[in-house]
């Protein structure tokens, strides 16, 4: 990371052998691509038509040019990734695999402070939103990859956005990743709070992965008195939360009716959420929880235990068609 800060404790630096193997995926895609196998249309969802990505962070800015927001803390500010679709054809393919498939070709339209959340609105342009947070260890161009994998395989026909929050992008910040998440709850309040004060957006789809679900949890627990901004919720999905089960419980049960429209993804075979709980002092996540008590806070349960192959077994909403029709559904069942 850029900036200097204190290194994990001893208990943490002991999980050295571990963490490689555990939460050193979340920025990485577990899905191996055959280049010999037929390309899908890119032009399926409306971010492959026209590949401009909607983005408020709280990392700084570093202007127009790679990595464009890098690890620090900055002011809430709107932006448009240019994005380049996914390569068509062998040669295209063998590239997108290589490179990650969606790439940010640059940034535009960068506005910061008080006028972010009102731009990043008005940019939505009176459509249904698919606004995605993602997790641990990522950096802005990795998560913007991932945005763009994820709108594209839903063939979502809205506006797709990321919210994006200063994650060191380092194995071993999950620390400082955690503090940054936290810090970051005021920004995505006010941006959900814009979406609401828009009236021509349509329904709010969130998707969240691994610790951007606890960032995603704080700001609804904030906005818990907000009927307004529920009511405009369509679906919310949490992909292998990375959250203290028990905090989790806690966060929920004060939700009320939202969590009727919450579709939590697990794994108890998860090895990234096993390393997170040993981090947290031996307390289960609720990605690998048990799934007879995240079914009695009232919220859906996926558990894709057995489906499809991955190391980690982290990301599958990203990689394994099957899991990703699981987040179509929850957004179907919202509209």
């Amino acid at each position: 990371m850029p900036v200097t800060r204190r290194a994990f404790s001893c208990r943490s630096l002991a999980l050295a052998a571990f963490l490689p193997l555990g939460l050193a995926a979340c920025a990485q895609s577990e899905a191996s691509v055959s280049p010999f196998s037929e390309p899908e249309r890119a032009d399926t969802s409306a971010l492959g038509k026209d590949p401009r990505l909607l983005v408020m962070t709280t990392r700084r800015s570093t202007g127009n040019a790679a990595p464009y927001f890098n690890t620090d803390r900055g002011p809430l500010t709107f932006a448009e990734a240019r994005l380049s679709p996914p390569g068509r054809g062998i040669s295209g393919r063998v590239s997108s695999a290589v490179s990650g498939d969606w790439e940010v070709l640059g940034i535009s339209r960068e506005t910061t402070g008080d006028a972010a959340a009102r731009a990043f609105s008005d940019a939505v342009n009176g459509r249904d939103v698919l606004l995605y947070i993602h997790g641990f260890n990522e950096t802005f161009e990795t998560a913007a990859r991932s945005a763009g994998q994820l709108s594209h395989s839903l063939e979502f026909q809205g506006r797709t956005a990321l919210f994006t929050w200063p994650s060191g992008g380092k194995l071993f910040d999950y620390a400082y990743d955690r503090e940054s998440a936290l810090w970051s709850r005021d920004g995505f309040v006010q941006t959900l709070q814009a979406l609401v004060a828009n009236p021509t957006v349509g329904r709010i789809h969130i998707v969240a992965h691994s610790m951007g679900t606890f960032l995603t949890l704080e700001g609804l627990r904030e906005l818990r008195d907000s009927q307004d901004v529920y009511a405009r919720i369509g679906s919310v999905v949490l992909a292998s939360p990375d959250v203290d089960i028990d905090a989790f419980e806690q966060t929920v049960k004060r939700l009320g009716p939202l969590a009727q429209r919450m579709t939590v993804i697990i794994d108890p075979g998860d090895r990234a959420l096993a390393v997170s709980a040993r981090i947290a002092g031996g307390v289960a996540r609720a990605g690998a929880a048990d799934r007879s008590r995240l079914e009695a806070l009232g919220v859906r349960v996926a558990d894709t235990s057995g489906r499809g192959w991955s190391m980690l077994r982290h990301d599958l909403f990203l990689s394994n068609s099957e899991v990703t029709q699981v987040v179509r559904r929850a957004m179907d069942r919202g509209i």
